[in-house]
């Protein structure tokens, strides 16, 4: 896809913002900026390219303060504490109660009327209703969607015999073990050991769910067990790496590891990283065994609940929102949009990736809306998971472990 240079505010967008907040810290009409951005993980210079034209159109300048991923939650703390949060804020999916339940959020329910391009309609589906809103009140609006899909070294299966991607997982595990007999220090596949949710998928593509008829979480299934199989079946296999700083992206340039289930956000990584292999190495959706499954582990966008720029809060927002921006988004950073008019755009959806991407998006679940999933149900899973394979506990014990501390949490 070429350059897109169309980075425009669409019309009507601006409004004229004056005011601040009253003294007791309620929303009143908005002061004229400037803005702060809270914007997760390292893209923040790739944020700040991207928020030009608004700086531009309108006058309101825009900071950008990176967030590490692990320290959104510490982040999160001291600003609830302190009251001095950002004006707007990435909000990970798996983190999105949480802010929800700290109260760091502004409902946006109202601010619908005023400004159309923020209507859950406008989004793709999957990635609004549940994805967006916490006890029925809308606190955000969708930004990324970072589907899961399976990466694979077309050339490398090739060169063993393997005709094309696995189509379920018990082919995956097949496969993994004959790319790990290459020799030493060769796998066939990668699981990260931060990767909570895919056990999360795995369950789910076997036909079950984390979640019981009561809201309750419930790992003590048939087709959790059958996911557990399959996942410590691959470090049994010798197909996974076992170090913790093991690097998908390098692992999947040099072959050691030819397939991984990623975000969209990998592919442009492997692009700029790795122009040869251009042709080597594809997409494709995740394997199935009862469904075919798959995350869908986007982003939003949420005003913080007390910002005294409300209303240039909302026109940014309306920004990013714009299908144009979404797609300058996806040239600069690899992610794929929310926006249906975006993700309909005629030179995306003619890339076979964003093909499988989309595909994918039809099929796709957001991980259960749990207080603190990250560090509460999420971690608790992967210590279980990660203690069997890596350390030798005993799996049926482990397993008691995680029910026990788990069976409490509900999604309501």
């Amino acid at each position: 896809m070429k350059r897109r240079t169309a980075l425009l505010l669409a019309a009507g967008l601006v409004a004229g913002l004056a005011g601040c907040s009253d003294d007791d810290g309620d929303n009143a009409a908005a002061s004229d900026g400037p803005l702060t951005v809270w914007i997760m993980g390292d893209s923040g210079a790739n944020f700040e390219q991207l928020v030009e034209p608004f700086t531009a159109d309108t006058g309101i300048d825009v900071e950008v303060v990176a967030i590490p991923w692990d320290g959104v939650d510490q982040r999160l703390t001291t600003a609830v504490a302190s009251g001095d949060g950002p004006d707007v804020l990435q909000i990970g999916l798996s983190k999105l109660r949480t802010f929800a339940d700290a109260g760091a959020l502004l409902p946006l329910d109202d601010a619908i009327a005023d400004r159309p391009a923020l209507d859950p309609a406008n989004f793709a589906e999957g990635v609004a209703g549940d994805a967006t809103a916490v006890g029925g009140q809308l606190v955000s609006v969708p930004w990324i969607s970072d589907t899961r899909v399976l990466f694979y070294r077309s050339d490398i299966l090739a060169e063993n015999g393997i005709d094309g991607p696995p189509a379920t997982w018990d082919d995956l595990r097949a496969d993994a073990a004959t790319l790990a007999g290459r020799g030493d220090g060769q796998y066939g596949y990668y699981i990260p050991q931060w990767d909570s949710p895919l056990p999360v998928v795995m369950t789910w593509d076997q036909g079950g769910d984390i979640v019981g008829e009561d809201g309750a979480i419930d790992f003590d299934t048939p087709e959790f067990a059958a996911a557990v199989d399959l996942y410590t079946g691959l470090y049994a296999d010798g197909s996974v790496p076992t170090n913790a700083d093991f690097d998908q992206t390098q692992g999947f340039i040099s072959g050691v590891t030819p397939m991984l289930i990623s975000g969209p956000y990998l592919a442009k990584a492997i692009a700029d990283a790795a122009p040869e292999l251009d042709g080597a190495w594809s997409v494709t959706t995740v394997p199935a065994a009862e469904s075919g499954t798959s995350l869908f582990a986007g982003s939003n966008l949420g005003v913080w609940h007390d910002t005294a720029n409300e209303d240039a809060a909302l026109d940014l927002l309306e920004f990013l929102s714009a299908p144009q921006t979404q797609l300058s988004w996806y040239e600069i950073n690899g992610e794929l949009p929310t926006v249906t008019a975006a993700l309909e755009d005629e030179a995306l959806a003619a890339d076979p990736l964003v093909q499988v991407y989309v595909e994918q998006l039809a099929d796709a679940k957001v991980l259960p809306t749990v207080p603190n999933w990250d560090g509460g149900v999420g971690a608790d899973l992967l210590t279980a998971l990660n203690e069997i394979v890596l350390n030798g506990a005993d799996r049926d014990a482990t397993l008691a472990d995680l029910y026990a501390k788990t069976s409490s949490v509900s999604i309501d």
